[in-house]
């Protein structure tokens, strides 16, 4: 009775009971699941790093075209597609944790098939099987963080998986400044095999995690995801408040507690497909544009045009050399990852709103000022402009450290976190989709744009699309700290803009800390979690 008790307060009470992170110390044993999921998004940020400078030497070794070098840096992020389309069914089949392994495993073959790449045609064979495994992996890694981490610290953890890509990034600058020197014939080849070393040990780490609680629930498993839950919350109450949203999600009546239960048939594929896509509830559509939105606007503000093409950007800014690109190239790894660390600590603290805002807003000032120095640049060819040089780098610099202090880890924070249980496997696989093809069109287009309209109108293009979503988000996205997953559909059904806006302009004179009515006012920023 007192557990029940306990279950039924927490549930019927302000979400604050499940908060508090500033009495909790973040759980090891949930942080330590994180990390290992969230490595696999190493693979990712490895292929897009070293790919933006092995392009330079796989121009000159294979004698290949600009148009050529687009399709080769870009067409990985719609061969994910194939692995984030798959991975949804797969991971409801095998779990969370195999499909984990699984994705490693396919980049490790990837990797290999590009290193020993004879002739374009087998290097774009190795591209397509590396997609792959990197679909599988974007899809799975924040899902898994997601439902295994506390509402305590759910943002930190799972903004774990940006955090990687942006470490995965860095180590492929890396290898490209510390290969750049061996043989044109030879260097481009290690730096792409290299990629299946994390690989191998990933697959191994990834075996010693527990599976997800709420896959382990789906399968009727309620024993088993007991014993994750008690070691992934920060209280008895909240592993017992977690187990009884998750049974109520999947239609489990609450009084079945032994080990092994059977769970209520339910339409799965098309019945899921259907109610995502054909006819959705006002919220479940609400949340659908929202996951869907968000993943567009990260890709379409231009991210992987600075991140792929680097080295040809710092060219368009007047620095030659090869060493002098791929070192330029190496700071813009070391500013993304330094600030993506940064904000994991404030995702919990100050709230995904306020974040995505301050972040959006300062890669729009970035991004218009580095269109503004590479124009100048660029209308004075035979003028050597110190000031447009130095205003590009410092721009560039900015603009990757916006990106990575908001819009980069909570993207993945988002979407992972507000599609219902029966929804969410699939919800993300599409978020992520539109994420690769957004991101792939953009990589496989900036050559082609910038020779069309500039390089420095490339970039106010950027500009442009980043300020539509500045309004997206501020109008469209709830605050969802601290709430549990089982509460966003009612979060999302209940938000207005318009009255978060009143909730931020009343909150200097009046006090109001609960968090449960709030919807995500901008005044979170200043709240303490």
């Amino acid at each position: 009775m007192a557990d029940a008790k306990a279950v039924n307060n927490a549930a019927n009470g302000p979400p604050e009971v499940l908060k508090s992170p500033e009495k909790r110390k973040t759980n090891k044993y949930a942080l330590g699941c994180a990390i290992l999921a969230s490595m696999t998004s190493v693979l990712l940020g490895y292929d897009i790093g070293v790919m933006s400078g092995a392009a330079i030497f796989i121009k000159d070794d294979l004698h290949v075209s600009d148009t050529q070098i687009e399709i080769l840096v870009g067409i990985l992020n719609l061969y994910c597609l194939v692995g984030s389309a798959a991975a949804g069914k797969t991971s409801d089949w095998i779990g969370r944790r195999y499909t984990i392994v699984f994705a490693a495993v396919i980049f490790l073959v990837g990797a290999l098939l590009m290193g020993f790449a004879t002739n374009y045609a087998f290097l774009m064979v190795g591209r397509f099987v590396a997609g792959i495994g990197v679909g599988y992996a974007l899809m799975i890694a924040p899902v898994y963080t997601a439902e295994v981490a506390p509402a305590s610290c759910r943002g930190f953890l799972t903004s774990f998986p940006e955090v990687f890509i942006n470490f995965g990034i860095l180590l492929g600058y890396v290898s490209n400044y510390a290969f750049s020197h061996l043989s044109l014939h030879l260097g481009w080849r290690i730096m792409l095999g290299v990629g299946a070393i994390p690989s191998i040990f990933l697959g191994l780490g990834v075996l010693t995690m527990p599976e997800s609680p709420r896959w382990l629930v789906m399968k009727g498993r309620l024993g088993e995801a007991k014993r994750v839950l008690d070691k992934t919350s920060d209280s008895k109450e909240e592993a017992l408040l977690r187990l009884a949203d998750i049974k109520e999600a999947a239609n489990i009546p609450p009084e079945c507690n032994e080990d092994v239960v059977e769970v209520p048939k339910q339409k799965h594929d098309k019945g899921v497909w259907k109610e995502l896509l054909l006819s959705p509830t006002p919220s479940v559509r609400r949340v659908v544009l929202a996951g869907v939105g968000i993943h567009f606007f990260q890709q379409a503000s231009g991210i992987d045009a600075v991140v792929l093409y680097s080295p040809r950007i710092f060219e368009k800014a007047g620095i030659t050399g090869k060493n002098q690109k791929l070192g330029a190239t190496v700071a813009v790894g070391f500013v993304k990852t330094i600030f993506i660390l940064t904000a994991t600590f404030f995702v919990d603290k100050v709230g995904r709103r306020p974040l995505l805002l301050t972040s959006v807003g300062g890669m729009i000032i970035s991004v218009v000022c580095l269109g503004f120095g590479l124009t100048m640049v660029d209308t004075h060819p035979n003028e050597k402009l110190l000031w447009a040089i130095v205003l590009c780098i410092v721009m560039l610099l900015a603009y990757v450290a916006f990106f990575s202090i908001g819009l980069g880890p909570v993207t993945w924070v988002y979407s992972s976190e507000i599609f219902p249980l029966r929804l969410r496997a699939q919800g993300t696989s599409i978020g992520v989709g539109l994420n690769r093809v957004t991101s792939g069109v953009i990589s496989m287009s900036f050559i082609s744009l910038y020779k069309a309209i500039t390089i420095g109108g490339a970039f106010f293009l950027f500009a442009g699309i980043a300020s539509v979503a500045w309004a997206f988000f501020f109008t469209f996205l709830p605050e969802t700290q601290g709430k549990t997953l089982e509460e966003m559909g009612g979060l999302f059904e209940k938000f207005d803009w318009r009255e978060s806006i009143n909730k931020g302009s009343n909150s200097g004179s009046k006090e109001d800390n609960s968090t449960s009515n709030n919807n995500g006012g901008v005044q979170l920023a200043t709240n303490k979690a």
